[in-house]
Protein backbone atom coordinates (compact mmCIF):
# COMPACT_ATOMS: atom_id res chain seq x y z
CA UNK A 1 0.00 0.00 0.00
CA UNK A 2 1.17 3.11 -1.42
CA UNK A 3 -0.55 5.72 1.09
CA UNK A 4 -0.28 8.50 -1.92
CA UNK A 5 -2.49 6.04 -4.12
CA UNK A 6 -4.72 4.72 -1.67
CA UNK A 7 -8.26 5.51 -0.30
CA UNK A 8 -8.08 4.19 3.20
CA UNK A 9 -11.42 3.46 5.21
CA UNK A 10 -11.73 2.49 8.84
CA UNK A 11 -14.52 0.64 10.86
CA UNK A 12 -14.01 2.29 14.25
CA UNK A 13 -15.14 -0.33 16.99
CA UNK A 14 -13.34 -3.36 17.22
CA UNK A 15 -11.15 -2.01 14.43
CA UNK A 16 -9.28 1.08 15.45
CA UNK A 17 -10.57 1.10 18.70
CA UNK A 18 -10.74 -1.94 21.33
CA UNK A 19 -14.22 -3.15 22.26
CA UNK A 20 -15.61 -1.81 25.24
CA UNK A 21 -18.47 -3.07 27.89
CA UNK A 22 -20.57 -0.36 26.38
CA UNK A 23 -20.28 2.45 23.33
CA UNK A 24 -19.03 5.17 25.56
CA UNK A 25 -16.43 3.53 27.38
CA UNK A 26 -13.72 2.99 24.70
CA UNK A 27 -10.15 4.55 24.67
CA UNK A 28 -9.16 6.51 21.68
CA UNK A 29 -5.12 6.70 22.24
CA UNK A 30 -3.80 10.41 21.63
CA UNK A 31 -1.48 8.79 19.61
CA UNK A 32 -3.95 7.44 16.78
CA UNK A 33 -5.38 10.82 16.14
CA UNK A 34 -2.03 11.70 15.29
CA UNK A 35 -1.19 9.30 13.27
CA UNK A 36 -4.81 9.61 11.45
CA UNK A 37 -4.22 13.18 11.38
CA UNK A 38 -0.62 12.48 9.32
CA UNK A 39 -2.24 9.20 7.40
CA UNK A 40 -4.92 11.55 5.87
CA UNK A 41 -2.56 14.71 5.02
CA UNK A 42 0.07 12.01 3.26
CA UNK A 43 -3.34 10.26 1.44
CA UNK A 44 -4.43 13.43 0.01
CA UNK A 45 -7.78 13.65 2.33
CA UNK A 46 -8.52 10.16 0.93
CA UNK A 47 -9.05 8.83 4.41
CA UNK A 48 -12.57 8.31 5.70
CA UNK A 49 -14.36 6.68 8.90
CA UNK A 50 -16.92 4.28 8.11
CA UNK A 51 -18.89 3.54 11.17
CA UNK A 52 -21.72 1.82 13.19
CA UNK A 53 -21.60 5.45 15.28
CA UNK A 54 -23.38 8.46 14.22
CA UNK A 55 -20.90 10.80 12.09
CA UNK A 56 -21.07 13.64 15.11
CA UNK A 57 -19.67 10.76 17.47
CA UNK A 58 -17.20 10.29 15.62
CA UNK A 59 -16.25 13.84 15.89
CA UNK A 60 -16.83 13.78 19.62
CA UNK A 61 -14.38 10.57 20.20
CA UNK A 62 -11.20 11.83 17.49
CA UNK A 63 -11.36 15.19 18.55
CA UNK A 64 -9.98 17.79 17.64
CA UNK A 65 -9.40 15.71 14.13
CA UNK A 66 -11.98 15.70 11.97
CA UNK A 67 -12.41 13.44 8.89
CA UNK A 68 -14.80 11.65 6.19
CA UNK A 69 -17.18 10.29 7.54
CA UNK A 70 -19.43 7.82 6.90
CA UNK A 71 -21.60 7.17 10.01
CA UNK A 72 -24.81 4.67 10.98
CA UNK A 73 -23.67 2.12 8.77
CA UNK A 74 -23.60 4.39 5.60
CA UNK A 75 -27.47 6.03 6.47
CA UNK A 76 -25.21 9.38 7.25
CA UNK A 77 -22.41 10.24 5.45
CA UNK A 78 -19.92 13.42 5.10
CA UNK A 79 -17.57 13.12 1.87
CA UNK A 80 -14.86 15.86 2.98
CA UNK A 81 -13.97 17.82 6.37
CA UNK A 82 -15.73 20.97 5.49
CA UNK A 83 -19.01 19.08 4.25
CA UNK A 84 -22.68 18.94 6.18
CA UNK A 85 -23.73 15.75 7.01
CA UNK A 86 -26.24 14.13 4.60
CA UNK A 87 -28.84 11.98 6.57
CA UNK A 88 -30.47 9.92 3.97
CA UNK A 89 -32.81 8.58 6.03
CA UNK A 90 -35.47 9.50 8.50
CA UNK A 91 -35.96 8.76 12.11
CA UNK A 92 -36.86 6.00 13.94
CA UNK A 93 -40.47 6.27 15.02
CA UNK A 94 -41.24 6.45 18.48
CA UNK A 95 -43.57 3.40 18.59
CA UNK A 96 -40.45 1.55 17.49
CA UNK A 97 -38.48 2.61 20.30
CA UNK A 98 -41.10 2.08 22.80
CA UNK A 99 -41.65 -1.25 21.33
CA UNK A 100 -37.63 -2.27 21.66
CA UNK A 101 -37.53 -0.87 25.02
CA UNK A 102 -39.88 -3.09 26.45
CA UNK A 103 -37.92 -6.08 24.87
CA UNK A 104 -34.53 -4.85 25.90
CA UNK A 105 -36.37 -4.48 29.61
CA UNK A 106 -36.60 -7.99 29.81
CA UNK A 107 -32.82 -8.71 30.71
CA UNK A 108 -30.96 -6.36 33.10
CA UNK A 109 -27.47 -6.28 30.96
CA UNK A 110 -29.46 -5.30 27.28
CA UNK A 111 -29.79 -1.62 26.36
CA UNK A 112 -30.97 0.07 23.23
CA UNK A 113 -28.59 2.97 21.54
CA UNK A 114 -30.32 5.12 20.29
CA UNK A 115 -28.77 6.44 17.02
CA UNK A 116 -31.72 8.85 15.73
CA UNK A 117 -31.71 7.12 12.36
CA UNK A 118 -31.33 3.96 14.03
CA UNK A 119 -30.62 1.69 17.19
CA UNK A 120 -28.42 -0.90 18.37
CA UNK A 121 -29.67 -3.48 20.78
CA UNK A 122 -26.32 -4.47 22.79
CA UNK A 123 -26.33 -7.68 24.77
CA UNK A 124 -22.67 -8.08 25.37
CA UNK A 125 -23.58 -8.25 29.69
CA UNK A 126 -26.16 -10.77 28.35
CA UNK A 127 -24.57 -13.23 26.11
CA UNK A 128 -27.18 -15.92 26.34
CA UNK A 129 -29.65 -13.17 25.68
CA UNK A 130 -28.79 -13.39 22.14
CA UNK A 131 -31.58 -15.92 20.27
CA UNK A 132 -34.62 -14.95 22.44
CA UNK A 133 -33.55 -11.33 21.97
CA UNK A 134 -33.43 -12.03 17.84
CA UNK A 135 -36.90 -13.10 17.96
CA UNK A 136 -38.31 -10.56 19.58
CA UNK A 137 -36.90 -7.73 17.40
CA UNK A 138 -37.90 -9.66 14.45
CA UNK A 139 -41.03 -10.20 15.58
CA UNK A 140 -41.55 -6.28 16.22
CA UNK A 141 -39.95 -5.24 12.88
CA UNK A 142 -42.09 -8.22 11.03
CA UNK A 143 -43.75 -6.89 7.90
CA UNK A 144 -42.19 -3.67 7.75
CA UNK A 145 -40.23 -3.64 4.58
CA UNK A 146 -38.44 -0.09 5.70
CA UNK A 147 -36.33 -1.83 8.13
CA UNK A 148 -33.67 -4.45 8.50
CA UNK A 149 -32.07 -5.70 11.25
CA UNK A 150 -28.16 -6.52 11.10
CA UNK A 151 -26.41 -8.66 13.59
CA UNK A 152 -23.15 -7.46 14.64
CA UNK A 153 -20.98 -8.50 17.55
CA UNK A 154 -23.03 -9.03 20.52
CA UNK A 155 -25.23 -6.36 18.78
CA UNK A 156 -28.52 -6.11 16.38
CA UNK A 157 -28.54 -3.06 14.78
CA UNK A 158 -32.33 -1.81 13.98
CA UNK A 159 -31.81 0.18 10.87
CA UNK A 160 -33.75 1.76 7.60
CA UNK A 161 -33.25 -0.66 4.80
CA UNK A 162 -31.09 -0.36 1.70
CA UNK A 163 -28.33 1.54 3.64
CA UNK A 164 -25.16 -0.19 4.29
CA UNK A 165 -21.28 0.34 4.68
CA UNK A 166 -20.71 -0.88 1.39
CA UNK A 167 -22.81 1.48 -0.37
CA UNK A 168 -20.76 4.42 1.58
CA UNK A 169 -17.56 3.26 0.29
CA UNK A 170 -19.21 3.78 -2.99
CA UNK A 171 -20.69 6.81 -2.44
CA UNK A 172 -16.89 8.11 -1.59
CA UNK A 173 -15.58 6.41 -4.18
CA UNK A 174 -17.51 8.69 -6.88
CA UNK A 175 -15.63 11.76 -5.39
CA UNK A 176 -12.08 13.55 -5.03
CA UNK A 177 -10.23 12.82 -3.63
CA UNK A 178 -11.11 9.05 -3.40
CA UNK A 179 -11.80 8.87 -7.31
CA UNK A 180 -9.62 7.03 -9.11
CA UNK A 181 -7.70 5.75 -5.64
CA UNK A 182 -7.38 2.32 -4.38
CA UNK A 183 -9.13 1.61 -1.78
CA UNK A 184 -8.20 -0.46 0.96
CA UNK A 185 -11.14 -1.19 3.74
CA UNK A 186 -10.39 -2.40 7.19
CA UNK A 187 -13.29 -4.04 9.55
CA UNK A 188 -13.79 -6.44 12.09
CA UNK A 189 -17.16 -7.80 12.05
CA UNK A 190 -20.29 -9.12 9.59
CA UNK A 191 -21.50 -5.52 9.69
CA UNK A 192 -18.24 -4.75 7.71
CA UNK A 193 -18.71 -7.62 4.89
CA UNK A 194 -20.25 -4.56 2.35
CA UNK A 195 -17.41 -2.80 2.97
CA UNK A 196 -15.04 -5.16 1.94
CA UNK A 197 -17.19 -6.17 -1.16
CA UNK A 198 -17.15 -2.51 -2.05
CA UNK A 199 -13.36 -2.25 -1.92
CA UNK A 200 -12.82 -5.17 -3.97
CA UNK A 201 -15.50 -4.60 -6.66
CA UNK A 202 -13.30 -1.03 -7.11
CA UNK A 203 -10.27 -3.08 -7.39
CA UNK A 204 -9.20 -3.10 -4.05
CA UNK A 205 -8.51 -4.74 -1.17
CA UNK A 206 -9.88 -5.52 2.34
CA UNK A 207 -7.86 -5.79 5.46
CA UNK A 208 -10.56 -8.36 8.59
CA UNK A 209 -9.82 -7.70 12.18
CA UNK A 210 -9.53 -10.75 14.80
CA UNK A 211 -10.91 -13.31 12.86
CA UNK A 212 -11.50 -14.19 9.04
CA UNK A 213 -14.22 -13.06 7.05
CA UNK A 214 -15.45 -13.71 3.27
CA UNK A 215 -14.01 -11.40 1.03
CA UNK A 216 -11.42 -9.97 3.09
CA UNK A 217 -8.05 -11.07 1.79
CA UNK A 218 -5.80 -10.50 4.73
CA UNK A 219 -6.05 -10.71 8.65
CA UNK A 220 -4.84 -8.56 11.34
CA UNK A 221 -4.87 -9.70 14.62
CA UNK A 222 -6.25 -7.37 16.73
CA UNK A 223 -7.08 -3.13 16.89
CA UNK A 224 -3.48 -3.26 18.33
CA UNK A 225 -2.16 -4.25 15.24
CA UNK A 226 -4.10 -1.97 12.67
CA UNK A 227 -3.11 0.99 14.95
CA UNK A 228 0.38 -0.05 14.53
CA UNK A 229 -0.12 -0.52 10.59
CA UNK A 230 -1.48 2.86 10.47
CA UNK A 231 1.33 4.34 12.62
CA UNK A 232 3.69 2.61 10.14
CA UNK A 233 1.74 4.46 6.97
CA UNK A 234 1.68 7.68 8.92
CA UNK A 235 5.12 8.03 9.89
CA UNK A 236 6.95 6.37 6.81
CA UNK A 237 9.44 8.77 4.62
CA UNK A 238 8.33 9.11 0.80
CA UNK A 239 10.84 6.27 -0.38
CA UNK A 240 9.40 3.65 2.73
CA UNK A 241 5.53 4.46 2.13
CA UNK A 242 4.65 1.28 0.04
CA UNK A 243 4.00 -1.36 2.43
Amino acid sequence: MDAAECAFFFDVDGTLLDIAERPEGVHVPAALVSDLHALHRRAGGALALVSGRPVRELDTLFAPLRLPAAGVHGIELRPDTGAEIDVRAPRIDDGLRTAIGAVTNRWRGVFAEDKGVGLAVHYRAEPDAGPALKHALADIVAGRDDLAILPGHMVFEIKPSGHHKGGAVEALMKRPPFAGRFPVFFGDDVTDEDGFAAALAAGGTAFAVGRSFPGARTSLSDAAAVRRLVHRLAQAQPAERRI
